[in-house]
């Protein structure tokens, strides 16, 4: 019996765990690593095991860090099952058919210009296409329900416990009775905060032998949440009456629902004006939002309630879903008094950098990021003082306002954290992964007991 880390070990993107017990081999997540060029290339490299040995997914929640490499496992042979919440694997059918959408288009963007130039250069060919997604999608199978217990095969038992963090996310609690020996290993995901203002807070099962839980921020406490909405507030006030716009890299998944309540809420409590335009420009963040409304059990109570009063929560006056291009490149005429989102989060690729690209050099503009941010990503850069950018090979001057607005955050933060430890007992064991080093290193000195930090393909036995 044992466990062995495949990515976010040591490092916060490309979730991969796997585990080896009564004869069976279960993955839990299957994640793109994102961030510097050397992460991106590790995408396309082996697994670190052989991918039609495995025999199950355990899929934690929809973020491509969790599930972005799954179509790559399908096209190397994996042929088991995915399993996840419904909502998980709605939302997962976005992102991985986007990110393959985004995977054909880099390549054939890449080989246009190589033969542009005369270069020689090997033809470049996407990590996975959207056959390969198409395949993948197949093997999701059944959904997991928060609290029911599923036989995953003889000898192995799934628990799924909402997480908090994105519609649909969960921590999963295996039980493995193996030559007379009973193990329980129970894997966090990504936990959201209890201050959440529209999903349900994290639950938590009581005991886990082993626990594998995430620390993104593990080094940091947040601001309190009506600290970061007035400071948000703030800031796009500040940016309107500067005759700017307000840009917000935005990831899709939650993010953009959460901005979306809160811009509704600002104008209904008259802290934002009723004349403010939105621009939702994305369309997996547009779909995303159709999905969430499908699943408004997962929400708390005075979301619910709006739901039941025939309101939408995710709608207010003056937005604009921008799905077409067209519709997008529309925006650049729009100079001012706009709340522009757009993704990825991490300004990574995707609409927004023509957004950042337009805005920055922009004085009277302001840029708002509201969610984490990878080192080497160029939302990091502009975050750490970067006095220029570059965007489709433009060196882009940083002249707008920058806001880091961590209260928004869909991670708990370092007490969050340890709260949620500390409410499971009989721990033998705690493999800290998913977060950069300085901040698993902080989380571990807060921690009592057996504290492990596994480094990638590392292996840990459980007897």
């Amino acid at each position: 019996m044992k466990i062995s880390f495949h990515g976010a070990a040591q490092d916060v993107t490309g979730s991969c765990h796997l585990v080896e017990a009564a004869g069976r081999r279960i993955l839990v997540d299957c994640g793109l690593f994102q961030g510097t060029r050397s992460l991106q290339e590790d995408n396309n490299g082996p697994f670190g095991f052989n991918e039609r040995d495995i025999d199950c997914v355990l899929l934690t929640h929809a973020h491509l860090d969790h599930c972005g490499r799954l179509p790559l496992l399908v096209k190397r042979g994996f042929r088991g099952e995915i399993i996840a919440t419904q909502a998980t694997t709605e939302l997962a059918r976005l992102v991985l058919l986007d990110s393959a959408k985004l995977q054909e288009e880099d390549a054939e963007a890449h080989n246009r210009r190589n033969q542009q130039t005369h270069r020689q250069a090997p033809e470049v060919q996407p990590l996975y296409t959207i056959i390969d997604t198409t395949d993948c999608l197949a093997r999701f199978g059944r959904y997991a329900i928060y609290g029911d217990t599923l036989d995953i095969c003889p000898g192995v038992r799934a628990t799924f416990y909402n997480a908090g963090h994105i519609l649909g996310s969960s921590s999963v609690l295996l039980e493995i009775h193996e030559n007379n020996e009973a193990r329980s290993i129970l894997f966090s995901g990504d936990i959201g905060s209890a201050t959440h203002q529209i999903l349900r807070p994290p639950e938590v099962p009581s005991i886990a032998d082993v626990v594998v839980m995430e620390t993104t921020y593990g080094d940091r406490l947040h601001r309190t949440f009506e600290d970061s909405l007035t400071e948000f507030y703030g800031a796009v006030g500040d940016a309107l009456g500067r005759g700017g716009n307000v840009v917000i890299p935005t990831f899709a998944l939650e993010r953009a629902q959460e901005l979306l309540f809160f811009l509704r809420q600002g104008i209904e409590q008259n802290r934002l004006p009723s004349s403010l335009q939105v621009y939702l420009d994305s369309p997996m963040a547009i779909s995303a939002t159709q999905i969430f409304e499908r699943h408004p059990d997962d929400f708390t109570p005075a979301v619910q309630k709006l739901f039941q009063q025939g309101q939408d929560p995710f709608s207010l006056p003056g937005v604009h879903f921008c799905r077409e291009k067209a519709d997008s490149i529309a925006i650049n005429q729009v100079k001012g008094g706009a709340v522009i989102m757009a993704g990825s989060g991490m300004a990574t690729g995707g609409r927004i950098c023509h957004h950042l690209a337009n805005n920055l050099p922009r004085a009277e503009a302001s840029v708002i990021f509201v969610g984490y941010a990878a080192v080497g990503t160029p939302a990091r850069r502009v975050i750490d003082g970067a006095k220029d950018i570059s965007f489709f090979g433009d060196k882009i001057p940083v002249r707008a306002k920058i806001h880091t607005i961590n209260g928004f955050s869909a991670h708990a933060d370092q007490k969050e954290l340890l709260d949620w430890q500390n409410r499971i007992a009989n721990k033998r064991l705690i493999a800290l992964v998913h977060g950069e080093q300085s901040a698993m290193q902080a989380f571990a000195d807060k921690l009592t007991g057996k504290v492990v930090m596994p480094k990638r393909n590392e292996e840990i036995a459980l007897d």
